[in-house]
């Protein structure tokens, strides 16, 4: 998998591409703590590169989540492929998980957040 950070104003951006799973969830928890430790809270998960996930990946979505609340920061996730997001719908997490049709819908709820 290779991820890709660009930032926008307050929001890393984070480009997924490949496969999510044990190893390279892995990848993103640590590019995520990488992000933290620059005062980054605010992330964005673009998934259209994401041709498969399983529960390893997940489980480093989860914790990624986690994290980013623990520092009061905000998760966001966009461009699912369909079999994506039918995994999302069929464990529930597309409940837990502010999920966006595009990244730029994303962006713009990010920055509302902000002047909220």
């Amino acid at each position: 998998m290779t991820i890709t950070v660009e930032t926008f104003g307050n929001v890393a951006v984070l480009r997924l591409n490949g496969r999510l799973d044990l190893a390279s969830g892995a990848e993103l928890k640590q590019k995520a703590k990488d992000l933290f430790a620059q005062d980054r809270t605010t992330l964005h998960l673009n998934l259209a590169g994401v041709e498969f996930i399983n529960s390893s990946g997940l489980g480093a979505l989860v914790s990624t989540m986690k994290e980013t609340r623990l520092r009061k920061g905000r998760l966001t996730l966009s461009n699912l492929a369909s079999y994506v997001q039918e995994i999302f719908e069929i464990t529930q997490l597309s409940h837990i998980f502010e999920i966006f049709p595009t990244e730029e819908e994303a962006l713009v709820s990010n920055r509302a957040a902000v002047i909220d």
